[in-house]
């Protein structure tokens, strides 16, 4: 038979553990800061090319500067740091600039927190470079020399017009458009 004061008595100590179990992870909740970062404040939350340039085939990059240059390809080195909200919003841009210049341009993004401490760097070293602000962008022509070194947020036009200069290209207000066809825009064409 089971007695009936020991139910009870384990139905309260049931209840008040519950209770006190309660009461702890409400205390806990509530007193844990937010872990959520966001794009307009300087909270560390990952990768900022693949959060909000929604381009993780930057980082890491596919070559150094030293085999960018002795490729004679050119070259834009970004300087950049995760928990910057200058940063996080200028990914994006660097992110547009990589479609129509990715395949003709190495894409170098350097997160400053992986820089090595020297006291002094090569000019075929990403270190030499930096100023010491993010973000920083600099972009070297095929021959190798500087021909945009900036700090702050820049422009896609600003970048643009410098790449334009560096492939001879047309200025943007004689240029057209260019457009990606849609598959079915092929499609059509390869069946006419």
């Amino acid at each position: 038979m089971i007695n009936l004061k020991n139910c009870q008595t384990y139905r309260r100590l049931v209840s008040g553990g519950l209770s006190i179990l309660i009461a702890v992870v409400a205390c806990w909740l509530l007193a844990t800061p937010s872990a959520l970062a966001g794009l307009n404040d300087d909270r560390f939350d990952g990768d900022i090319f693949a959060l909000y340039g929604s381009n993780a085939s930057l980082v890491p990059p596919r070559v150094n500067l030293a085999e960018s240059l002795k490729r004679n390809k050119p070259a834009l080195l970004v300087f950049y740091v995760n928990d910057s909200s200058d940063c996080k919003l200028y990914s994006v841009v660097i992110s547009q600039l990589q479609a129509p210049y990715g395949r003709a341009a190495n894409f170098i993004p350097i997160n400053i927190d992986t820089l090595p401490l020297k006291s002094n760097y090569k000019p075929m070293e990403s270190g030499y470079y930096y100023k010491g602000l993010v973000p920083q962008t600099v972009l070297f022509n095929q021959e190798g020399k500087v021909v945009l070194n900036e700090t702050g947020q820049l422009s896609y036009e600003q970048i643009d017009d410098v790449f334009r200069d560096v492939f001879n290209l047309l200025p943007r207000s004689e240029s057209i458009e260019l457009k990606r066809r849609t598959l079915n825009e092929i499609n059509t064409e390869l069946r006419e």
